[in-house]
C-alpha cells in the first residue's frame, strides 16, 4: 500500500506512521518529495484495520497497490531512481554508454577495445568473462583471467566495469572485480541467483529475457529490491518474435512503459536487440529518443575475428561515428553525454 502524507505533515507524524507499520511487520520505503512524503509499505494489510492509518494525524490517504510488484512500482517512489556507479549517475537525465566486446578473448583485444571506446566517449566497459552460450562447444570465456584483464583495463582507462554473473558459486569472484553485476537474459528468472545477488552491495544490470513480459521483468527486479539491493538498472535487449531477419525484435516501447510503471533507470542493448551491426546505430538513436538512460553496445577491434557476436559488433570507427550522432541528439533533447 501507499500512505500519502499531508503536505503539512510533521516529522513526528511521519515517524508515528512508520513505527505503526513496522510494528505490524511491514517493510517500509520512505520517499520524501519536495511537497509531500509518500510511505510505501509491503506486508499483510489485514494486520491493520481498513481505516487505521487514515485516522492517524498527518495522513491524507491510503492507496492500495494492485500490481504484484511493489518496491519497483513508481507509486512507491514517484521520483526517478538514480543509480550511482562511482562518480557516474545512471538515471539522472544524462546518458551513460557501456561499450566493449561480447567476451574478453585476450589481453591485447580487451585493452585495445577499452582505449578505443574510452576515446569515443563511453564511460563503462562491458566484457564477458563467463559466457553463457547456446552451444557447449562455443567459447565459454576466460573466467577469472578475463576478470583480471578487465580490472587492468579499468586501472588504465578509468572506465567502470560491467560483466555478467552466471551463478551463486562464482558470484563472490565476479563481485570482487565488477563495478556493475549483469544478470543476463537467460538468468532473469533464476530466482535463487537474484536472491544471492541482492545481498551484494553492487549495482545490478537486469536484462529482460527474450520471452518475458514487462511485468515478469519488473517482478525479477522486485526480487532484487525485496532482498535489499535498490541499485537496479533495467536493460531492454530484444524479445523473440516471428521475425527472423533480425536476431531479436528490439522492443523500444518497453522503455517508456517501464519508466511509467517503475522508478528504475532503463538502458537499451541494441546490439543483442537487432543482431546486425549496420542497424545498431539507428536503433541506439531511437532508444535515446525513447528516453533510455543509457546504452549497452558491443564493440570489437576486429569483429570478423571475434569469438562471439562478431556480426553484431561495431568497429571502433563505426562506434565513434555513432557516438558523435548520439551526442548531437542528446544536445537537442537537453541531455548530457
Amino acid at each position: 500500500m501507499i500512505v500519502i502524507m499531508n503536505y503539512r505533515a510533521t516529522d513526528e507524524e511521519i515517524d508515528a506512521v512508520v513505527k505503526r507499520l513496522e510494528k505490524n511487520e511491514f517493510k517500509i520505503h520512505l520517499s520524501r518529495g519536495v511537497e509531500r512524503t509518500i510511505i510505501g509499505a509491503v506486508g499483510d494489510k489485514t494486520r491493520l484495520g481498513d481505516s487505521a492509518l487514515e485516522a492517524m494525524p498527518g495522513v491524507e490517504k491510503v492507496v492500495p497497490v494492485l500490481q504484484p510488484y511493489k518496491l519497483v512500482n513508481r507509486l512507491f517512489h514517484p521520483d526517478a531512481t538514480v543509480v550511482k556507479v562511482g562518480s557516474l549517475e545512471i538515471g539522472g537525465g544524462g546518458v551513460q554508454v557501456m561499450a566493449g566486446p561480447c567476451a574478453v578473448e585476450n589481453r591485447e583485444q580487451l585493452l585495445t577495445a577499452a582505449r578505443q571506446v574510452k576515446e569515443a566517449g563511453a564511460t563503462i566497459l562491458r566484457g564477458g568473462a563467463f559466457k553463457p552460450r547456446t552451444s557447449p562447444y562455443a567459447f565459454q570465456g576466460l573466467e577469472e583471467e578475463g576478470l583480471k584483464i578487465l580490472a587492468e583495463a579499468r586501472a588504465e582507462t578509468g572506465l567502470y566495469i560491467v560483466t555478467e554473473v552466471m551463478d551463486a558459486g562464482t558470484l563472490p569472484l565476479v563481485a570482487e572485480y565488477a563495478d556493475i553485476l549483469q544478470i543476463g537474459a537467460r538468468n532473469m528468472q533464476n530466482f535463487f541467483l537474484l536472491r544471492e545477488v541482492a545481498k551484494v552491495n553492487k549495482p545490478v544490470l537486469l536484462k529482460r529475457s527474450s520471452a518475458a513480459t514487462i511485468e515478469e521483468w519488473l517482478m525479477a527486479a522486485e526480487y532484487l529490491m525485496a532482498g535489499g539491493n535498490y541499485n537496479v538498472i533495467l536493460c531492454e535487449r530484444g524479445i523473440r518474435s516471428f521475425e527472423t531477419y533480425t536476431r531479436n525484435t528490439l522492443d523500444l516501447s518497453a522503455v517508456p512503459v517501464a519508466k511509467h510503471l517503475s522508478h528504475l533507470p532503463v538502458v537499451v542493448d541494441p546490439s543483442h536487440g537487432i543482431g546486425k551491426w549496420r542497424f545498431v546505430a539507428p536503433m541506439a538513436m531511437a532508444a535515446l529518443a525513447a528516453g533510455a538512460d543509457g546504452l549497452l553496445v558491443e564493440v570489437h577491434p576486429n569483429p570478423a575475428e571475434a569469438l562471439c557476436d562478431g556480426p553484431q559488433s561495431l568497429t571502433p570507427e563505426n562506434f565513434t561515428l555513432m557516438m558523435a550522432e548520439l551526442k548531437k541528439l542528446a544536445a537537442v533533447m537537453g541531455r548530457s553525454m
